[in-house]
């Protein structure tokens, strides 16, 4: 097996950042976690994490295989979405409110589809869009491709999906993916209500090897090698405690690191690439290599990107963090760990992170979520995409589904005529109170019409040739702006309430049954026979 297929990594997204020093955090918790075999019917191990088929976690898709010899077994097979009707295909995981978590995803191609390039896609969490999946230049290069982002679950769903864009020429596809829940101190100074962080880089420096993972790193985070050979290396003569500093680093990941003699500034390129112009989060680890003594300490400056990140930093052998929020990146860029004067040993560095800003897009609001929900669960078979927002983004609403996009997106329309749909209509949609047209004709509905007394903008209400059953509710007469409701050909029973007889601008049809009919016949038999006293 070739671990690059795997290790390696391409990460294109945004970053946001502020400065601060570290301070010893709370313990580590176990870990928490889904890593996903996706198209599996196996659990898989690799290494010391355990993969499980991703059966339980999605509805739609369709499993397929990849023949490249020698692949890690997680890469062997894929669930990839031929449906090119479904607006998104979400996964949905059952997660803490408010709770963090990690999600990567990862992806190699292999040509399952019988192409020779991989299908380029948008991938979507909690509604926003994450980023556009281009893994034609790593599928290239024999290699793997990843990306990663850190949120906050503001529901006690989490959905991760993928979506056709313009430019999809084949089916979307996804390989593997982890989600993890992270400790709540973890990149705590971030406003995740406002935004997510995006992996760009996340590096150890001056050992070999390949990336640090679990379970030397217990929340799944992988850290990647980087190399300089202009820059001299040390090791580490004392052990740190991963707990003992900010985001908790492996501590593998001190177990050498970047230094330079007496006097002299340690400078090279990092990030690894050239990133967009906009702000970050970046946090940077350090240790002072030497035995632990009284004189176990170093004081540098740090400056990146052209502007001083933190000046006089003092280096024990504990170790430290410092970190910024909102911290401006662009294009090249260089750190620079610059000794305090008289200082008797160099700089040193250990392990740094990276993550873009990703602002998150309009929110559904959270009752409409809910009542959307509700109301798919009552039907039997659904419209494939009708998991994850309902609304966001817009081009990705669910089938058949209108919304506004104020401050909050709210459903407007629903709109599912002759689409085969059986089940019933679930009473949550009278929360939906935006709602200004309902049309399910020509399905297989059963059950009663429920009340929508509620829906006080509703202009259109289309349920005919449908099987439902029960009385006409006398709460569709407090619609004040009901211009039509059809009703015909169904099994419904009873006469038109008398709130909608004669209503003003109201064009309503309905017809009773044959059943119907002969009950109200037998009604009126009976009447004649106790009047006439027969």
């Amino acid at each position: 097996m070739s671990p690059s297929i795997f290790l390696s990594w391409l990460v294109s997204i945004p970053i946001l950042a502020a400065i601060s020093s570290s301070a010893a955090p709370i313990a580590v918790p176990g870990p928490k976690g889904f890593p996903l075999n996706c198209g599996g019917t196996d659990e898989v191990t690799l290494g010391n994490e355990k993969y499980i088929p991703d059966d339980g976690f999605i509805l739609t898709g369709t499993k397929g295989t990849v023949k490249t010899p020698g692949i890690l077994p997680i890469l062997s097979t894929l669930r990839f979405f031929p449906d090119g009707q479904a607006r998104k295909y979400c996964y949905a995981f059952q997660v803490t409110k408010g709770g963090k978590y990690l999600v990567r995803t990862i992806y190699y191609y292999g040509g399952f589809d019988g192409g020779k390039e991989p299908p380029v896609f948008d991938q979507i969490v909690q509604g926003t869009k994450w980023a556009t999946v281009n893994t034609t230049e790593d599928y290239a290069k024999g290699q793997t491709t990843y990306y990663e982002i850190i949120v906050v679950s503001p529901t006690k769903t989490l959905n991760v999906c993928l979506a056709r864009n313009k430019n999809t020429t084949s089916y979307p596809f996804i390989s593997a993916m982890v989600v993890q829940s992270l400790e709540n101190s973890m990149y705590n100074s971030s406003d995740f209500t406002k935004y997510a962080l995006t992996t760009v880089a996340r590096n150890y420096f001056g050992q070999e090897g390949g990336a640090i993972s679990f379970p030397d790193d217990q929340y799944y985070r992988l850290w990647e090698p980087f190399h300089d050979k202009n820059q001299p290396t040390v090791e580490s003569k004392s052990n740190v405690t991963s707990s003992d500093f900010w985001n908790f680093p492996p501590a593998k990941a001190f177990t050498r690191g970047f230094t330079t003699s007496r006097g002299k500034t340690i400078r090279f390129q990092w990030p690894p690439m050239s990133v967009p112009a906009t702000k970050y989060y970046v946090a940077m680890y350090f240790q002072d290599n030497r035995t632990p003594s009284p004189y176990s300490w170093r004081v540098f400056s740090v400056t990146l990107n052209g502007l001083l990140f933190y000046k006089d930093l003092n280096v024990t052998e504990k170790g430290v963090t410092v970190y910024a929020s909102e911290w401006p990146l662009s294009g090249v860029t260089e750190l620079m760990l610059t000794p305090a004067d008289d200082m008797p040993v160099g700089p040193v560095i250990n392990a740094a992170e990276v993550l873009q800003l990703l602002p998150y897009g309009s929110r559904t609001q959270t009752r409409d979520v809910i009542a959307m929900e509700a109301l798919g669960s009552s039907f039997d078979d659904p419209p494939a995409d009708w998991v994850g927002d309902p609304c966001l983004p817009p081009e990705n609403s669910w089938t058949g589904v209108t919304c506004t996009h104020e401050l909050m997106a709210r459903v407007q329309k629903i709109e599912l005529r002759n689409k085969g749909l059986a089940g019933s209509i679930s009473p949550s949609i009278a929360n939906l109170t935006a709602l200004t047209s309902i049309s399910l004709g020509g399905n297989k509905l059963t059950g009663e019409i429920p009340d929508m007394g509620s829906l006080k903008d509703l202009q259109y209400l289309h349920l005919e040739n449908n099987q439902l059953e029960g009385l006409i509710p006398q709460s569709l007469g407090q619609l004040k702006r009901i211009q039509e409701i059809y009703l015909q050909n169904n099994n419904l029973r009873g006469k038109i309430p008398g709130s909608l007889q004669n209503k003003p601008g109201l064009t309503l049809q309905y017809e009773n049954t044959c059943i119907d009919i002969f009950i109200e016949f037998l009604l009126s038999v009976r009447y004649l026979f106790v009047y006439t006293g027969f």
